[in-house]
């Protein structure tokens, strides 16, 4: 089933898409039916920047298991750096 959710969120950062580095505005993120992934639903998050148009894009779709690692890894990443560095 898709649920059409998504979240969107203003995203500071650089994305590398096949025209190279590119300076990302915008990420979205959603559970849907993948187009490439073996999954039935992954989570599916775009990192983009749509004033420069549909090819600065990177999109990644992650089954939930990996999604969730991924989240763990972050949180866990963020927290071990140094003071003052995040």
């Amino acid at each position: 089933m898709c649920t059409y959710l998504t979240e969107n969120i203003a995203a500071a950062g650089s994305g590398k898409g096949a025209q190279g580095w590119f300076r990302l505005s915008e990420a979205s993120v959603y559970l849907d039916h993948p187009v490439h992934a073996l999954a039935d639903h992954t989570l599916n998050i775009d990192f983009k920047n749509p004033g420069l148009g549909p090819s600065a894009r990177v999109a990644v779709e992650l089954t939930p298991q990996t999604a969730r690692a991924l989240v763990a890894a972050i949180e866990s990443a963020l927290a071990a750096a140094p003071a003052g560095l995040v």
